[in-house]
């Protein structure tokens, strides 16, 4: 698997995650014959967060509890996680105090049985935020060894801007929900000046440009979900153009039409990360594949084109 070094850490990483937000519903023998499955595809990077599973950190902890790796094994692979979505009597809400921020860490640390995390992610925007807490918990986290490096999940390019007031560590990775039929970090800007067009809005500030700018590297959320959560759009009916398009491309290409979904989002110049949350291992193996396959710009843009995008 090609691979790539990852702006502001000395990480060489895949173009595709493991991604485990449902990890607690496999077994242990399951659980480590995706790790292995894996590692033997050349995915060495592993996507949690505190809020995955029916509990906070049980999903890291069923993680550690069925592979229970040797400090070898560990230092093989790369551990993210992410922290401040908080649920309770009260509903969900988001908190990025320092004290949120550095327990959920903690209990991370814990929950994976590591002594180091190697992305922290800020999981959602705290409309409360006040960057200087953050600041002072990336700031112990990273002096106690717990945390190499930080970034941010959802967040707009002046979410980032205002966290970047306070906090010196570079912030090194944004994960955000992008499908070839959920882009509008892509379409807004093919649509620019379109002033009839609903794609032509903007919605999140050019967040794939200022990526691309400032050396942070994106990670595809929901690869292959359509934006009404309808479900994915790989052999679905109702979107027939689609998916003839991916069976052709799929057959030409010796992939899945699984396959080619990832390769239109890999194709891209910003180098993304596909997560792939599936939790069957033959179709980790075609989400790998499609990472390898180059496509044309000719079939970039007509898979855009069939996915309902507009190009001017």
């Amino acid at each position: 698997m090609k691979t790539f070094p990852m702006p502001g850490t000395d990480l060489t990483v895949p173009p595709v995650v493991l991604g485990t937000m449902r990890i607690d519903t496999l077994d242990d023998e399951a659980i480590r014959t995706l790790f292995n499955t894996a590692l033997d595809e050349g995915v060495n990077f592993f996507d949690h967060a505190a809020f995955y599973g029916p509990a906070p950190h049980a999903c890291e902890t069923r993680f550690a509890q069925a592979m229970k790796l040797t400090p070898a094994q560990r230092d093989g692979i790369i551990l993210q996680t992410k922290c401040g979505i908080v649920s309770g009597d009260q509903g969900t809400r988001f908190d990025f105090s320092y004290e949120e921020i550095t327990a959920s860490a903690e209990a991370s640390l814990k929950a994976l049985d590591t002594d180091h995390i190697d992305i922290l992610l800020l999981h959602r925007p705290d409309a409360l935020v006040e960057p200087d807490e953050v600041a002072r918990a990336f700031d112990e986290l990273q002096a106690a060894g717990k945390v190499r490096w930080f970034g941010v999940s959802n967040h707009t390019p002046a979410q980032i801007e205002l966290l970047k007031k306070s906090v010196t560590q570079p912030l090194v990775a944004n994960q955000i929900q992008i499908s070839l039929t959920h882009c509008p970090s892509i379409a807004q800007g093919v649509g620019a000046n379109m002033s009839w067009a609903e794609q032509s809005v903007d919605r999140d500030g050019g967040m794939v440009d200022y990526a691309r700018l400032n050396d942070i590297t994106l990670q595809a959320w929901s690869p292959f979900q359509n934006p009404d959560w309808s479900g994915t759009f790989i052999g679905n009916p109702d979107q027939p153009e689609l998916n003839a398009v991916l069976t052709r491309l799929a057959a030409q290409y010796g992939t899945t039409p699984t396959g080619i979904a990832t390769a239109w989002l890999t194709r891209h110049p910003a180098r993304m990360q596909v997560v792939a949350g599936t939790m069957n291992p033959a179709r980790l193996k075609e989400i790998v594949q499609g990472s390898n396959v180059a496509l044309t710009k000719a079939d970039w843009y007509e898979l855009f084109v069939a996915a309902g995008h507009i190009v001017p």
